[in-house]
């Protein structure tokens, strides 16, 4: 028997363990119990050859330019994608599947730190790293980039096909630029965080649409911001267009983004990849998620203070469903939180979004900052009806896709997509590295050297945000925080005693976005409004986010005593005079 034809046998084998289980989102073509073990067929393109199960859908880009590149269920695509493609908006989850193109100068900019090269002579790279459930292997010999897509169930399926490579006698190597020179290690990055301040209209598609629609678009389309898949192991599209140019590209051409990260399900569905119902191992699972969106989006150069938004599908709610979501998504945002990212979270308004308002003050679990609702009423707003009180996230923290599975064209490009309402702003992400740091007290009292505990540790994480390090936030007044403190007085103007006192407190507690805010505000803002309030005024003010009577008379009194026009609002010189100490 070959060599060749072993590897067959042992794949084939692999194939029925593996596509037993792969789930509701299968392709209606997956392989029998019985099919038999040698069930592969060869695919050869540019040089590079490949075993494949027959089952598999194979997509020559050449003579199909216009085929969706979708992972949900198993295919091989062949080619350069184009321009244009007839990918539905919406696609959930994956199978399995690879992508064979030839390295180009547009190719490259896709390979990142993780992708592996075949050496000379080979057209495998067995240690191949997988991010974000996706193996890219640069094959020079056949001049071809190779991106496998799988989940945790068929990633021993995929790596068995990738190991069944070889060149053939038509192999003619082309080198990837090496990491110096590609486009992607270049100092490329978001125009400022993402999707930022932006009032209006956007649209997501499944897959970032090419450089000239974007450009046909924004010249004619009403869109002025976009959703794009990042990262996640549900993603249900390839990205063959999404590089850290294409971001750099469509943000300084004044294009808002909405990264999305597709993982795990809720546990009450019929998806193949589900997060456990045990709440402290789904929180566990949602950390997981946000670090592997973290790093996609330092990738693409998608910097802090960016939102990224979860992609959880609609569901039927149960009580330990709900419990499941809500401590994924606590796993999700203070992991995010720790790398300064914001967190958001889309999901069908009926469903996870309105289980999210139901608990939207309990302290079990950590509040999203954003949330992204599937409600298609056609209404281009951020109302929310029932589903959600319009005093919950309504500091410029929600999208609404308000249509969905439309064709529009623009400038002669075509693309299937969710229509969406914007309403964001940027926000301030808790410091890094203080996840789980409280921050509120309902007095903050003086802090000095020798002093221990966790008013110490909140200063710290404060002065670290602030950009003044006081070393590892451990709860013990030192020396480092003690020159971290006086450095940060100086830069207010205050006395540079390195005593955190009544003055520093509220400048600490305070600094950050500057909204306008009043009877009514929720959110992030009015958090840190509160607990300025309380150090300002030497007493107590209820630190729950929510601005109501209690902080209306607080914004009052502080007015009244520091000179300000008494009106119970906070603008720009109740703000002024908050982070200046005062």
């Amino acid at each position: 028997m070959s060599s060749r034809n072993r590897r067959r046998v042992r794949a084939g084998t692999a194939l029925l363990a593996v596509l037993a289980g792969i789930g509701a989102l299968a392709a209606p073509a997956t392989a029998q119990a019985d099919s038999p073990p040698e069930n592969r067929r060869t695919v050869t393109y540019h040089g590079y050859s490949v075993d494949v199960p027959t089952d598999w859908q194979v997509v020559d880009l050449a003579e199909n330019p216009r085929a969706c590149l979708r992972l949900d269920r198993p295919a091989v695509y062949l080619g350069r994608p184009a321009d244009q493609n007839d990918c539905p908006a919406r696609v959930v989850g994956r199978t399995a599947g690879i992508v064979v193109e030839p390295i180009t100068a547009r190719s490259a900019g896709q390979a990142t730190a993780a992708t592996a090269r075949a050496p000379r002579g080979k057209a495998t790279a067995p240690s191949a790293a997988s991010r974000s459930d996706t193996i890219q292997i640069a094959v020079e010999d056949a001049g071809v980039l190779v991106t496998a897509a799988h989940t945790p169930a068929t990633e021993s399926l995929v790596r068995e096909v990738l190991a069944s490579a070889e060149l053939t006698a038509g192999a003619e190597r082309t080198e990837l630029p090496d990491s110096g020179q590609r486009s992607d290690a270049a100092p490329l990055a978001a125009a400022g965080p993402q999707p930022g301040s932006y009032l209006g209209k956007g649209f997501d598609a499944c897959t970032a649409p090419s450089q000239a629609a974007m450009n046909a678009w924004q010249s004619s389309s009403p869109y002025s911001a976009v959703g794009v898949y990042i990262s996640g192991s549900f993603r249900g599209c390839a990205q063959p267009n999404l590089t850290a140019t294409w971001v750099t590209n469509q943000t300084n051409n004044g294009w808002r983004l909405i990264p999305i990260d597709v993982g795990r399900q809720a546990p009450c569905t019929s998806y193949s990849l589900k997060m456990s119902t045990d709440p402290a191992t789904a929180k566990s699972q949602g950390v997981t998620a946000a670090a592997g969106a973290v790093s996609a989006a330092s990738s693409l150069g998608i910097p802090p203070g960016s939102a990224i938004y979860s992609d959880i599908e609609a569901y039927t709610s149960t009580t330990s469903c709900k419990a499941a979501v809500l401590s994924y998504l606590s796993g999700w945002t203070e992991r995010l939180h720790s790398s300064g990212y914001l967190s958001g979270f889309y999901s069908s308004a009926a469903s996870g979004i309105r289980d999210a308002a139901s608990e939207y003050n309990n302290t079990a679990y950590t509040r999203v900052d954003h949330i992204f609702y599937a409600w298609w009423n056609g209404a281009a707003d951020t109302n929310t009806g029932t589903y959600v009180p319009s005093t919950y996230w309504s500091n410029h923290q929600r999208i609404h896709q308000y249509v969905g599975e439309v064709t529009e064209s623009y400038g002669g490009y075509s693309i299937n997509i969710d229509r969406d309402y914007l309403d964001v702003g940027t926000g301030t992400p808790p410091p890094p590295g203080c996840t789980g740091v409280n921050l509120n007290f309902t007095a903050y009292t003086t802090v000095q050297s020798g002093s221990t505990g966790d008013l110490v540790k909140a200063a710290q994480c404060l002065l670290q945000a602030a950009g003044y390090d006081p070393g590892t936030p451990d709860g013990i007044f030192g020396p480092d925080t003690a020159t971290a403190t006086r450095n940060f007085q100086s830069s207010r103007g205050l006395s540079a005693d390195g005593v955190v006192g009544p003055r520093t407190w509220t400048a600490l507690l305070s600094r950050g976005t500057t909204p306008t805010l009043q009877n009514g505000s929720t959110g992030e803002a009015v958090t840190r409004l509160q607990r300025s309030l309380t150090a300002a005024l030497g007493r107590t003010v209820a630190i729950d986010g929510i601005f109501g009577s209690g902080t209306t008379q607080a914004v009052r009194d502080y007015q009244s005593s520091r000179g300000l026009g008494v009106d119970g609002i906070v603008g720009p010189a109740t703000w002024g005079a908050l982070q200046s100490g005062k």
